[in-house]
C-alpha cells in the first residue's frame, strides 16, 4: 500500500484578511493588566505608593513630555544605536572567522565564552575607573552587551549550513568568496538575524544598567532619580517607554528579517502568507 502525499492547504480567504489586518492579540495580556492594576488600586487592595495606578502614570509620562523627555529618550537610543552597531560590527566577521577556522576557535572561543558569563554590572565599576563617567562607558557597555548574541548567532548559523550545500559549490569551483557570499551567508542568515535580534535586546539592557551607574540623561537616569525621590510613577514611566522602545525596535528587525528571508518556503511561512 502505497503512502498517501499529505498537501498543505493554504489558510482560508477570512483567515488571510484577518492575518493581514493585524489584529492585536499582543495587547491583550497588556490591557487586562493595566485594569486590573487600575482597579486593584482603587480598590485599595494595592497601595498607591507602590504600584501607582496607570492614570497616574500616564499623568507622568504627560509631565514628563512636558519637561524634556524627549532628551533622556534620544540619549537613550543613541547610545544603545552606537553601542548595538560597534558589538555587531565586530561580531560579524569574529563570529565567521571562528566558525570556519579551527585554529581561531581555539584562541578566541574559551575566552569569549568566559566573558560571555560576566553579569552586565560586573564590568559597570572597570569601566567607570578606565574611561571615566562620560560617553565611552555606556557605548562600551553596551557594545559588549550586544557582541555576544551576534556572535553566538553567526558561528552558530555557519556552523549549521548543510554540508551538501557547500559541497555542490565546490563542485561548480566558486571561490571562497563566492562560496560564502552565495552559500554560507543565505544558509546561515535566519540565525545570523536571530543573534541580531537577540544583540539588540541586550542592548537595551545594558544601556540601563549604564545609566544607573552614572548618567545625567536617559531612562536609566530617570529610573535611578525616581528611586531616589520614591516617586514609583517616574520609575513605572520609564519602564513602559523602555518596554515600548524595546518592542519597536524588536518589530523593526522583525520586518528587516521577513523581508531578507522572503525565499523561505519553511512550514511556517506557507502558513501565514
Amino acid at each position: 500500500m502505497e503512502p498517501q502525499a499529505v498537501t498543505l492547504e493554504a489558510p482560508p480567504p477570512a483567515q488571510r484578511a484577518r492575518r493581514r489586518l493585524g489584529f492585536p492579540l499582543g495587547l491583550l495580556l497588556p490591557a487586562l493588566a493595566l485594569i486590573g492594576a487600575e482597579a486593584g488600586v482603587r480598590a485599595g487592595l494595592v497601595p498607591a505608593n507602590l504600584l501607582p495606578p496607570p492614570s497616574a502614570v500616564l499623568e507622568s509620562l504627560s509631565w514628563l513630555l512636558e519637561n524634556g523627555l524627549a532628551s533622556h529618550v534620544g540619549a537613550s537610543t543613541l547610545r544603545v544605536a552606537a553601542g548595538f552597531a560597534a558589538g555587531a560590527l565586530l561580531a560579524l566577521p569574529l563570529g565567521a572567522l571562528v566558525a570556519l577556522n579551527r585554529r581561531a576557535e581555539s584562541v578566541f572561543d574559551p575566552s569569549f565564552q568566559a566573558l560571555r558569563a560576566i553579569p552586565s554590572l560586573a564590568w559597570v565599576p572597570l569601566l567607570l575607573l578606565w574611561f571615566g563617567i562620560d560617553e565611552a562607558p555606556k557605548i562600551i557597555l553596551i557594545a559588549i552587551g550586544a557582541f555576544f548574541p551576534v556572535y553566538m548567532g553567526v558561528v552558530a548559523g555557519i556552523r549549521g549550513v548543510d554540508r551538501g550545500l557547500t559541497e555542490v559549490g565546490l563542485l561548480y569551483r566558486l571561490s571562497p568568496l563566492a562560496l560564502a557570499r552565495r552559500v554560507l551567508l543565505p544558509a546561515a542568515l535566519p540565525s545570523v538575524l536571530t543573534g541580531l535580534r537577540n544583540g539588540l535586546s541586550l542592548a537595551w539592557m545594558f544601556m540601563v544598567a549604564a545609566e544607573l551607574i552614572a548618567a545625567s540623561r536617559g531612562l536609566g537616569y530617570l529610573l535611578t532619580d525616581g528611586r531616589e525621590s520614591s516617586r514609583a510613577d517616574i520609575m513605572l514611566a520609564a519602564i513602559v517607554l523602555l518596554a515600548l522602545l524595546g518592542k519597536a525596535s524588536d518589530s523593526a528587525m522583525q520586518a528587516l528579517e521577513r523581508r531578507w528571508l522572503a525565499w523561505r518556503d519553511s512550514y511556517v511561512e506557507r502558513t501565514t502568507r
